[in-house]
């Protein structure tokens, strides 16, 4: 008999499938689910779709597209679809789970040896699809290793992101969390130097070394890095403007993260 007091110890059947079930998003609403089966850059795991459904050639459209990517096709009853939908008013009957093969949960992460000089951008109630499409775009093309993205508080990963990223969202490193501010304290605690962007900071970007494990906080659109997020951050950091000129764009200030060791 196994001691209760015992750490379990999960299968690795257990942990992969965990692991595999971690990278899905799922899509729901007949345009965005459509939007995102045409982009070709999607690879589908299942489709979803109310048994109560009424014949329509949108719906006769992705399915025939679902198919083609070799998803498997379900049928569920109204109340079955909302828990896989997480949202019955708006997904109309039809959901979609697509798989982004860079996307884990950040303990994940943490639990693999992390080389110096990591680049890590994280995103603190980043609201605007566009923003955060673009922000993804660049982390897929720069140097960061990653995106940190908590599950509430930004912008759903919907099919405006999608098309905002170019596609970029399934092969982007994404590291998921709850909460932005645990996730902070636990990388500080695995040796990260967390920095907060604000265009009020009296430390530069400069002044960051190339070498140190490092996560980069962008802030709301609006009100910059929450008082939360910002009590985890070692420092605030600025990024030197010339011409009077306040602040950048959150998406243009990402790619200048991304890029900061490349160019």
């Amino acid at each position: 008999m196994s001691n209760p007091r015992e750490p379990r110890q999960d299968s690795q059947d257990y942990l992969d499938k965990k692991r595999f079930y971690n990278q899905l998003l799922t899509v729901y609403g007949r345009k965005p689910v459509l939007e995102a089966l045409l982009d070709k850059h999607t690879q589908v795991h299942r489709l979803h779709l109310a048994d109560s459904n009424k014949s329509a050639a949108i719906l006769d459209q992705i399915i025939e597209l679902a198919e083609s990517k070799g998803a498997e096709v379900l049928y569920h009853d109204k109340q079955a679809l909302s828990r896989i939908s997480k949202n019955s008013k708006q997904d109309q009957g039809v959901a979609v789970d697509l798989i982004c093969r860079g996307s884990e949960d950040y303990r994940d992460f943490l639990k693999r040896p992390v080389a110096a000089g990591t680049d890590i951008i994280a995103l603190d109630r980043i609201t605007n699809p566009q923003n955060l499409g673009m922000i993804i775009r660049s982390v897929c093309a720069g140097g960061s290793q990653a995106l940190l993205l908590p599950e509430k508080g930004c912008a759903r990963l919907d099919a405006l992101v999608i098309k905002a990223s170019a596609g970029t969202l399934f092969r982007t490193p994404i590291l998921r969390c709850k909460s932005l501010g645990q996730a902070l304290a636990d990388f500080r605690d695995n040796g990260f130097d967390i920095y907060g962007l604000s265009s009020h900071a009296t430390h530069s970007l400069k002044e960051v070394g190339g070498d140190s494990r490092c996560i980069f906080v962008m802030g709301n659109e609006s009100d910059g890095v929450s008082k939360e997020v910002e009590k985890q951050c070692n420092r605030m950091l600025s990024i030197p403007m010339n011409n009077g000129v306040e602040s950048l764009n959150v998406a243009v200030t990402a790619s200048l993260l991304a890029y900061r060791k490349l160019l």
